[in-house]
């Protein structure tokens, strides 16, 4: 079992920056894909990005592409979401997830783990 917990959230300005973090433990690192996710009230969590286990492939959903990217430090067991030009209704709860497997799309179908999710607001 992968525990993960999230960072970095907070309240920024239309146009403004942040970086989030989710640090895991309980497995190797590197032999699972991670993702990040965001759930605005009233909707249905969505997917945004996966990184590969070995940090070089990542996919990444239409509404955030070009804005948005993710990374990943295995030597720290950590993964990173750069969110640039923010909009307003960028705001929601924004989780990481560990995926099944190494491969990217394995963050879309089968996710094992979750973390407790940071709050991201941004103002217009």
């Amino acid at each position: 079992q992968v525990q993960l917990v999230e960072s970095g959230g907070g309240l920024v300005q239309a146009g403004g920056s942040l970086r989030l973090s989710c640090a895991a433990s309980g497995r190797t690192f590197s032999s699972y894909a991670m993702g990040w996710f965001r759930q605005a009230p009233g909707k249905e969590r969505e997917f945004l990005a996966a990184i590969g286990g070995i940090g070089i492939t990542t996919y990444y959903a239409d509404s955030v592409k070009g804005r948005f990217t993710i990374s990943r430090d295995n030597a720290k067991n950590t993964v990173y979401l750069q969110m640039n030009t923010l909009k307003p209704e960028d705001t929601a709860v924004y989780y990481c997830s560990a995926c099944a497997t190494r491969g990217v799309r394995s963050c879309l179908t089968d996710t094992t783990s979750w973390g407790q999710g940071t709050q991201v607001t941004v103002s217009s």
